[in-house]
Formats: C-alpha cells, structure tokens, sequence
C-alpha cells in the first residue's frame, strides 16, 4: 500500500486528512499517538483527537517508542502515526539529534515494508522565522531532516494549508533526495 506523509503548519487539517484517508479501512486501522498529556491544554487536545477516532481503532501510546508499537501493528491494516513534531520533541529530551534521525530512518524503513497503509503526519515548521534558542533551532533542524526521511520514502506527500491539501509526486527514484 505504501507511505503517505501528510506535512503542514499547526491547525491546518494534517489529523483530520488522516482520517479520512484511514476512514476506508473501517475496523482495520491501528493509530500510534505520540502525544502526552503534560498538562491541561494538551489533555483536552489529546481528548478531542480521541473523540475524533472510531472507537473500534486500535491506539497506541507511544511518546518515544514507536518502534515499539509498530512491531505490535498488523502488517496488512492501515496504520496511523500522529505525529512526528511531537516525536521528535520528546525524543530530544533522551536522544541527541542524530540518533533521533537513526531512529526515524528505521522507522521509515519499517514502515515502507510494510503491506498496510501507513499514513504519517509531521508538522512543517522550517518555514518560519528562525528561532533564538540553540534548543528551538535544533528542533528544527532535526524535525526537517526526519521530515525528509520519511519523504525519501513516502508513495505520497501532502502538504496541508488551511485545511487543503495539496500532493506532491512520489519521487523519483533517480531523483536526488
């Protein structure tokens, strides 16, 4: 089935995209979320991502170890991976930028072997002004370059914008990454 990567500024409709591409598979879909529940806001957003969801979805909290929770995936369902931003956020409090980058080139990998749907949601954050923290700068950084590991392997890219979608072609595998 292959990879679908689906990038986009916050609150632009990467999750709700998701769905909908998931929504097909009915009963058969896994759904591996990265978000904790740190304090108040994040526990109502979590909720309100829940409520969204199918209740016959399998989910999977995975902060960190999503390949962990991949292993556990049904390889023919479609899989859902929200998100990559917050991945790479609570990974950086373990892990330094490299080793996060190992990590989501395997992840990726996994993923694109797989005979399921695998439908990945990332934010798009290099876009803007270039933040004065090393710690925010490195974020970035690192969230660009797992961005584009999971592009190099991705069937398809969309690119949300209020709401929109807008899809790149696969890449060509001649193509330069």
């Amino acid at each position: 089935m292959g990879v679908t990567l689906i990038v986009g500024g916050a609150r632009s409709g990467k999750s709700s995209k998701a769905l909908e591409l998931a929504r097909p598979y009915a009963e058969r879909v896994w759904f591996i979320a990265t978000g904790q529940a740190r304090d108040a806001e994040m526990t109502e957003r979590i909720a309100r991502h829940r409520d969204e969801r199918p209740a016959s979805w399998i989910t999977l909290e995975a902060p960190i170890d999503v390949a962990g929770a991949l292993e556990r995936v049904t390889d023919d369902h479609c899989l859902i991976v929200d998100c990559m931003t917050l991945w790479v956020s609570n990974c950086l409090e373990v892990m330094t930028g490299a080793e996060i980058e190992r990590l989501a080139a395997d992840l990726a990998a996994s993923a694109a072997r797989r005979r399921g749907l695998t439908i990945v949601v990332s934010n798009e954050v290099g876009s803007g002004v270039v933040p004065v923290s090393p710690l925010a700068r490195s974020y970035i950084d690192v969230l660009g370059r797992v961005n584009a590991i999971w592009s190099d392997v991705a069937d398809s890219m969309l690119l949300m914008v209020a709401g929109r979608a807008l899809e790149f072609p696969a890449r060509s595998k001649h193509e330069p990454a």
